[in-house]
C-alpha cells in the first residue's frame, strides 16, 4: 500500500474545565458541553490515534509505524526514537481556568513514571477579552516562597499572568510553572507523555464534590524556580517556512498560505500541518487532498515533494 497524507479520528477529552468551542469553532464531533481536548495524533497508551481516511482507515498508528517505520517517520526520527512517535498534538477548550501545573523534565520523567518528558507549545487560536496564561514567576522565587504562598493560596501573586491574543506563541519548556486561562482554544504541540503534576487547582470540586488529586511533592525538584520568557516572536511572510519555534524535540514554523507554496522534504522527518485558518489543498503527484481549519495532518516521511494550495494559516511541525 502506498502511504498518503493521513487523517485520524480525533480523540475527545471531557474535563472539568472543557466547554463546547471544539465544535463551534474547531468542527470537532463533541457530545458533551465540556470537552476539553481533542487528542489529534497520539500514541499515548490507551489513546492511539486512528487512520479516518483512505485506505488505511480504521488502521492506528503504532499498526502503521510497525510496518512503515522509516517511510512514516523518517530516517532521522527512526534512528533516534526507534518505533516509538515522539510527538502529541492536540487543540484545548478553555471555558474555565486550568489547573496551574508543571511538567518534568526527561531525566525525572523516566527515573519516575518510565515516560519522556513533556516539552511543549501553545498557539493561541481564539481568544475571548481579557483571556490570560500563567507562565512562570514574576520574579525568580525558590521552593520555600513557593511552598508559603501555596499554603496561604496566594500563589497566584508571585506567578506571571500575561495577557493574549490569536497568533500568540508560548514555548513551556520542562520544569515551568504555567496554566491556560479560560476563553481560549489552543493548538498543542508536546513530548509524547502525559505526566502533568497540578500543584493548585483553585479549590473545584467535580459533580460528586470531589477535589482533584494534586502532585505537590512531586512537583517541588521539577519546578524551574527562575523567570522565563516563554513568548515567542515570529515572522508572518507569506507562502514559506516562518521560524517560530526550533527545540531539541520539535520544530514548528508558521506558513502564511496565499496561493501557492511548494515544498520539498528529505525524507528524515515526517511532517504534520495543522490548519489553524481558512483552508488548503495539498497536492502530491497530482492528487490534491482538502483541509479546513481544525484539521491536523501527518504526511509521511516518504513524501519529499508536495504543494500548499489555499488561503489559511498553517502550522508546520516537524523534528530535525
Amino acid at each position: 500500500m502506498k502511504l498518503y497524507p493521513l487523517q485520524f479520528e480525533p480523540i475527545l477529552k471531557d474535563r472539568i474545565w472543557g466547554g463546547t468551542k471544539l465544535k463551534s469553532v474547531l468542527h470537532k464531533p463533541i457530545t458533551t458541553k465540556i470537552t476539553g481536548e481533542s487528542w489529534e495524533l497520539s500514541t499515548v497508551k490507551g489513546d492511539v490515534s486512528v487512520v479516518a481516511n483512505g485506505d488505511m482507515k480504521g488502521k492506528n498508528l503504532n499498526q502503521l509505524i510497525e510496518k512503515y517505520p522509516e517511510e512514516l517517520l523518517g530516517t532521522k526520527v527512526y534512528k533516534r526514537f526507534g518505533k516509538e512517535f515522539p510527538l502529541l498534538f492536540k487543540y484545548l477548550d478553555a471555558r474555565e481556568d486550568l489547573s496551574i501545573q508543571v511538567h518534568p523534565n526527561d531525566e525525572l520523567a523516566k527515573k519516575r513514571h518510565n515516560s519522556f518528558g513533556k516539552t511543549e507549545m501553545w498557539y493561541v487560536m481564539q481568544a475571548d477579552p481579557n483571556s490570560r496564561l500563567i507562565v512562570g514567576f514574576k520574579e525568580s522565587s525558590n521552593a520555600q516562597e513557593y511552598l508559603k504562598h501555596l499554603e496561604d493560596k496566594t500563589l497566584l501573586s508571585i506567578l506571571d499572568s500575561v495577557p493574549v491574543k490569536v497568533g500568540d506563541v508560548f514555548f513551556l519548556e520542562t520544569g515551568t510553572v504555567h496554566a491556560i486561562g479560560a476563553g481560549l482554544v489552543i493548538a498543542e504541540i508536546q513530548q509524547t507523555s502525559d505526566i502533568t503534576y497540578r500543584i493548585y487547582d483553585f479549590d473545584r470540586v467535580d459533580a460528586d464534590g470531589n477535589t482533584r488529586e494534586l502532585h505537590i511533592d512531586l512537583a517541588l525538584d521539577a519546578i524551574n524556580y527562575d523567570r522565563v520568557e516563554a513568548k515567542k516572536t515570529y515572522k508572518k511572510s507569506e507562502n514559506q517556512s516562518n521560524a517560530m519555534v526550533d527545540c531539541q524535540y520539535f520544530t514548528t514554523n508558521y506558513i502564511a498560505l496565499n496561493g501557492k507554496m511548494e515544498q520539498r522534504k528529505d525524507g528524515s522527518s515526517f511532517t504534520v500541518f495543522m490548519c489553524t485558518e481558512g483552508a488548503f489543498d495539498l497536492v502530491i503527484a497530482g492528487e490534491s487532498y482538502s483541509y479546513r481549519k481544525g484539521d491536523t495532518i501527518l504526511v509521511p516521511a516518504e513524501i519529499k515533494e508536495m504543494a500548499l494550495v489555499g488561503n489559511a494559516s498553517v502550522l508546520e511541525i516537524y523534528i530535525k
